[in-house]
């Protein structure tokens, strides 16, 4: 009996005591991880790199929801024959505020009426110290109309808006012009010439106001503008994309009328008339054509230009 309980006392001195187990992570290590995944789904492979490729190029086609970029700052149009005139020529407009006992003469009349046609304008009644504290004291004549802030496209969109045609992108942009009415003329050629948009830099360049959106004659409806921050960049980024960028320039090395590249995917830039185009823009430049004037003038309009510019890319793809 002794030498029995002896036994059972070794063997149970010989036990091990509790210990932290693997976790299942050796059972699981000698598993097999399933069958070997194709060439075009291992990374670092030929064949992955050039499905990856064709994924984002198929992607960039593919219509996507529109990001928007900066929106511009509320405007105030004062006076009876602008306000008349901006409701007329289909200005957005949020609210239009009357004097309080305003004469009630045929411009007041007709502006009431083209708000109340629209369904969406607010009609509100003032005393004439608002009106003036809200114009900064101009001679607003008792009809003061509230422009919502212009929200600008990013400059993807207007390449997407191309795609999604399934059509070569067609932009124009502007350095240095500072006129909202050359703005709004060049808007509307690009959209009779079927163009994809028009891109402003951030500064020292006009915006979309409501003197742009009447000299656009309401195809800024339809027709987006982007606002930059830097031009130049803008510029490298469309080059990025496979885009022609065209510079238009007095001395330029080519002409509109032999410059093959307009017939594909373009950019063309417009200085201002003074000065044209800056160093950095025109450095950045893929070609610089140049508008034949037998007549001898020096220069164009912006918006003057833009269009032959724009007639002559329509014409090559039509």
């Amino acid at each position: 009996m002794a030498g029995n309980s002896q036994r059972r006392n070794r063997r149970t001195s010989n036990k091990k005591g509790a210990q932290v187990g693997s976790g299942g992570q050796r059972r699981r290590g000698l598993e097999g991880k399933g069958p070997t995944p194709p060439a075009s789904a291992r990374k670092g492979h030929k064949k992955n790199r050039v499905a990856n490729a064709q994924a984002r190029q198929a992607a960039a086609r593919r219509p996507a929801p529109r990001r928007g970029g900066v929106k511009g700052t509320s405007e105030m149009v004062v006076g009876r024959n602008p306000v008349y005139e901006a409701l007329r020529d289909g200005v957005p407009a949020t609210t239009l505020y009357v004097q309080q006992y305003i004469d009630n003469d045929e411009r007041v009349r007709d502006a009431l009426q083209l708000a109340g046609e629209r369904g969406n304008i607010n009609l509100m009644e003032a005393p004439r110290p608002e009106l003036d504290r809200m114009t900064g004291g101009l001679n607003h004549q008792g009809l003061v109309l509230q422009v919502p802030p212009y929200e600008y496209a990013d400059p993807q969109d207007l390449l997407e808006a191309a795609y999604d045609n399934g059509e070569d992108p067609l932009i124009v942009a502007l350095d240095g012009v500072t006129d909202p009415r050359n703005l709004g003329a060049i808007v509307r050629s690009v959209s009779a010439f079927g163009g994809h948009g028009v891109v402003v830099p951030e500064r020292r360049a006009a915006g979309m106001t409501a003197g742009a959106w009447k000299s656009s004659a309401g195809t800024a409806a339809r027709t987006p503008v982007s606002k930059v921050t830097n031009l130049t960049r803008a510029l490298e980024a469309f080059k990025k994309e496979g885009i022609a960028v065209v510079g238009l320039a007095a001395d330029g090395e080519h002409t509109v009328e032999d410059l093959e590249a307009l017939g594909g995917p373009v950019v063309i830039v417009i200085g201002s008339e003074g000065k044209g185009l800056g160093r950095l823009v025109g450095e950045t430049c893929d070609y610089r054509v140049r508008i034949n004037m037998p007549g001898g003038a020096e220069s164009l309009n912006a918006g003057v230009a833009a269009g032959i510019v724009m007639y002559e890319v329509a014409r090559r793809r039509a």
